[in-house]
C-alpha cells in the first residue's frame, strides 16, 4: 500500500488509497530550473502526453501537477521596487511555458 523513493536526492512516501483519492493541483512538485535549456527539456518531457497549462504549470500523462519555475523567477517576484515585480507578474500571466528572456526583459523596463 506505501511506496518509498527518492528523487534527486528528495525522499517522497506515496500511499494508494483507493480510487476515491486522485490527482489534483493542490498538490505539484515545483522544479527549480537553472537554465532555459532545462526549462524547456523539462516542459516537453513531462507534458507528453499531458496538458500544458499557464504561468508553468503542467499535467504530465498521469494528471500529475508540475511547476517547471526559473531559479531566477522568484527573485524578480521579490524585488525591492514593486513595479519590477508587477512587470514580470504581468509577462509571466501571458506565458504557458515560462521563458526568462523575456521575464528578464519585464524586469528591466
Amino acid at each position: 500500500m506505501t511506496a518509498i523513493f527518492q528523487l534527486s536526492g528528495q525522499e517522497f512516501m506515496a500511499l494508494n488509497g483507493g480510487p476515491a483519492f486522485t490527482f489534483s493541483p493542490a498538490i505539484s512538485f515545483l522544479v527549480d530550473c537553472k537554465s532555459q535549456q532545462e526549462v524547456d527539456e523539462l516542459w516537453e518531457k513531462l507534458s507528453e502526453g499531458g496538458e500544458k497549462q499557464r504561468c508553468g504549470w503542467l499535467k504530465d500523462k498521469y494528471e500529475v501537477s508540475w511547476q517547471i519555475i526559473p531559479s531566477d523567477l522568484g527573485g524578480m517576484m521579490q524585488d525591492k521596487d514593486p513595479r519590477k515585480s508587477a512587470y514580470v507578474m504581468k509577462a509571466m500571466l501571458q506565458m504557458d511555458k515560462i521563458d526568462i528572456k523575456t521575464l528578464q526583459q519585464a524586469y528591466d523596463q
